[in-house]
């Protein structure tokens, strides 16, 4: 076991853990954030979607420790306190959940597109989707809610 630094939504994490252990599994069962989802394991569904230094990974597979001087941000991260994030809203508005497994690989890629995009077309938001699996078909309202957020994003600039 080694004693590692992690940053995690803004807060420095002194955890003990084994080197190779997945940032997953130490979200989930070390700090007890739970956005992130175990899905297929091998990095292919996204619904372990973190943002990592602001671009969304999965985070299944990555060992802890090539982390220690990152910022992780998770589902959970991306609010202020009670108030929710424009994605997260739009989301909502849109009704842009089914089963809501992929929920979380969805508003993670959208949150890291917008913060380098915040006015994308519906092909580069294809794009930033097309890591993560969704199989409710729901996608119609996820580019929806995505669109809807752009425009907010889009007018506080």
């Amino acid at each position: 076991m080694d004693t590692i630094n992690l940053k995690v939504n803004g807060k420095n994490y002194l955890l003990r853990v084994g080197p190779e252990t997945p940032l997953l599994y130490v979200l989930r069962n070390n700090l007890q954030l739970n956005g992130p989802k175990y899905g297929c394991g091998v990095e292919r569904c996204g619904s372990c979607m973190v943002l990592i230094d602001g671009i969304a990974m999965p985070s299944c597979k990555r060992p802890c420790h090539s982390l220690v001087d990152s910022s992780i941000t998770t589902l959970e991260g991306i609010s202020q306190g009670e108030q929710l994030d424009t994605i997260q809203e739009a989301f909502i508005k849109e009704q842009a959940a089914q089963c809501g497994y992929c929920l979380n690989g969805m508003i993670i890629a959208s949150k890291a597109l917008l913060q380098k995009n915040p006015n994308p077309t519906d092909e580069e938001i294809r794009i930033a989707l097309q890591r993560v699996l969704c199989r409710c078909g729901s996608h119609n309202r996820i580019m929806r809610a995505i669109r809807r957020a752009s425009l907010t994003v889009k007018a506080s600039l």
